[in-house]
């Protein structure tokens, strides 16, 4: 299966290296991924997918799919192919979404075999609103048996946790007056905004050392001389596990509620991004996933980073197993996330050597899994009885 693998792997290479490029050459923002979107679906097609375009409603989303004609488990590998503002594919989604799609071609050249069915989704805007909370809202994954990706990072790396992410709005709305010779006559809305930091910042001795609260106040007034009547604020609140992170949610929104009562002030409360579930990975289709790494390319995964950043894959887990490993494509360890130098660390021959590696393990992972049902059992076992 090795050799057969890599055999196609090879044959697909020149076509996945120039998706790479012209995704990289192309950046898009998140939900502007117009070009990419028809890069990859264009692929897709040519190697015998039905794909579905501005899907779940999503106008750069996609879905393509692939039947075999043997009954089996269905696998879904997940690309994303958005940009970041400034800085191009500093997160290397240009690639990631090269080996999602590289992955489901290469297992469909072999399912009929095998049997099952495969996915491949197109996942726009994963660094702002990402479109797996959509897919996942609109029952996208309920037929999903396993979900996979990997992403491009500085090592490779097994499968972890993530945040769960909560945003939140918070604005206040005061009365103006003259500051000098009438300043009781106004309310201040800025001090309310000023009143939930200090709050907040006073609630962090008393909230778990693995959460996260950060915000900015983008709106505080025009002129000092004059009260302000508006002020807006905007909080990211995170926490490993999405029971909790909801528990702290709400201490947030009491700490802006108890401000616009200290104030006079009154306040809308809403949430101006989608929110993130924390990553819960499959342990079980994670150990595949190292061991087939470690049969195609002698690579062992070290254990997973301690994220405190969200993905929206975190949604995915929570409604069907998944993993999402992070796969080396750089030989500077000081190289970063979302920088460009992790953009130009894509187009090397080392990032395109690991490619190949990442889309083997994922293909006989998934492999793996179809044959033998015994262990999509205690995949599917280790899921439902997991708490979330």
């Amino acid at each position: 299966m090795k050799e057969k693998v890599f055999e196609l792997i090879n044959k697909l290479t020149p076509e996945l290296n120039e998706l790479s490029l012209d995704i990289y050459n192309n950046p898009e923002l998140g939900y502007e991924e117009f070009k990419a979107c028809k890069l990859h679906t264009r692929l897709l097609q040519k190697y015998g997918f039905n794909v579905q375009t501005n899907f779940s409603g999503v106008e750069t989303g996609f879905k393509a799919e692939y039947k075999s004609n043997k009954p089996g488990i269905t696998v879904a590998y997940m690309a994303e192919y958005d940009a970041l503002p400034g800085i191009g594919h500093g997160c290397g989604h240009n690639l990631l979404g090269t080996v999602s799609t590289g992955a489901g071609i290469v297992l469909k050249q072999i399912i009929d075999e095998i049997g099952g069915t495969v996915v491949v989704f197109g996942t726009p805007a994963e660094e702002t609103s990402g479109a797996k909370v959509t897919y996942v809202e609109n029952h996208e994954f309920d037929n999903i048996d396993i979900a996979m990706m990997a992403h491009p990072g500085n090592e490779y790396a097994k499968s972890g946790s993530s945040l769960a992410l909560e945003p939140v709005q918070f604005e206040f709305f005061g009365k103006t007056a003259h500051a000098a010779a009438a300043p009781e006559k106004g309310v201040n809305a800025l001090d309310a905004a000023i009143q939930t930091f200090n709050s907040i910042n006073a609630l962090r001795e008393h909230i778990r050392s693995d959460s996260r609260v950060h915000g900015v106040i983008l709106d505080g007034g025009k002129a000092a001389n004059i009260v302000p009547d508006y002020a807006k604020c905007q909080f990211y609140v995170r926490s490993t596990s999405k029971t909790y992170n909801l528990e702290l949610l709400e201490k947030i929104k009491n700490c802006a509620r108890a401000a616009a009562l200290a104030t006079g002030c009154e306040l809308k409360i809403t949430k101006y991004e989608f929110n993130y579930d924390n990553m819960v990975t499959n342990q079980t289709l994670s150990s595949v996933f190292n061991e087939k790494i470690y049969e195609a390319a002698g690579i062992k995964m070290s254990e997973p980073p301690k994220s405190t950043g969200s993905i929206d894959a975190g949604q995915v887990s929570q409604v069907c197993p998944a993993i999402h490993p992070y796969f080396d494509i750089t030989n500077d360890k000081n190289i970063v996330a979302h920088t460009r130098e992790m953009a130009s660390s894509t187009l090397t021959d080392y990032a395109k050597e690991q490619m190949k590696n990442t889309i083997a393990a994922l293909v006989l992972t998934a492999a793996e899994v179809i044959q033998n049902n015994e262990l999509y059992e205690k995949i599917k076992y280790e899921f439902e009885h997991t708490e979330k």
